[in-house]
């Protein structure tokens, strides 16, 4: 490329990829600063800033302030992981979808919920219990809990038509989250929700919303015996 041709964040991040791929920048390597880049690039210093955070999120750069940007040593490989509408999901195994809302409240949560959310511990939260199902058949268990105060419109939806799942990801924005798996054993409501026997062994996916710093949705889904998680590198 000439210089000319870095007219756009992603084309200088293209040109960062090559060089750290080919072996330009071996790992380990300090690389030029921005303000030497975005002369050699022919673009504004914050095209490169913004090529070069784009970078460092994949784990192959490692950009210290004061000390500057290195090629990553032992780059870590990443994850992209999507929070998935359960109908398409199950749409896209070739199954036929539908849910079952078990209760829907507002309430006051456990401490255990509003310590996590960062709400008061007398506000009241919506709390929204359903069942996704495949072919007639339970799939996943949806625990939720809803921050009325960042998504007021969810007191207006009843989510038996449509699931909070897919309803949030159509109306609620969100800027990051937190996420957690782990192994559990169903308990005795979840098992009987979920068809399964008491103390089964199921997938937990816990996640956590946010829109900057207020939390939008906690929710636990618990999938039946045999999901299996796919995502990319």
């Amino acid at each position: 490329m000439t210089p000319s041709s870095f007219r756009t964040w992603q084309s200088v991040q293209a040109e960062v990829l090559r060089r750290i791929h080919a072996r330009d920048w071996k790992p380990g390597d300090l690389i030029p600063n921005e303000a030497d880049l975005a002369v050699e690039f022919g673009c504004a210093r914050a095209t490169v800033n913004r090529a070069l955070r784009a970078v460092a999120e994949t784990g192959l750069l490692d950009r210290r302030r004061k000390a500057g940007t290195r090629v990553a040593a032992q780059p870590v490989a990443k994850a992209t992981l999507e929070i998935a509408v359960i109908r398409h999901e199950v749409e896209a195994r070739g199954d036929t979808y539908d849910h079952l809302l078990i209760e829907r409240h507002y309430l006051t949560p456990p401490l255990a919920i509003s310590g996590a959310m960062r709400t008061g511990s007398t506000e009241k939260l919506l709390h929204v219990r359903a069942l996704h199902l495949a072919e007639g058949a339970p799939y996943a268990l949806e625990n939720r809990w809803i921050n009325m105060r960042v998504v007021p419109e969810a007191m207006n939806e009843p989510f038996d038509r449509v699931s909070a799942n897919e309803w949030l990801l159509q109306h609620a924005a969100y800027t990051h989250g937190d996420i957690a798996f782990s192994a559990i054993q169903a308990n005795g409501a979840d098992a009987d929700s979920l068809g399964i026997a008491e103390n089964s062994a199921v997938l937990a996916i816990d996640r956590l919303t946010w829109n900057r710093e207020a939390s939008v949705t906690k929710v636990q889904l618990l999938f039946t015996p045999g999901y299996q998680l796919r995502t990319g590198l």
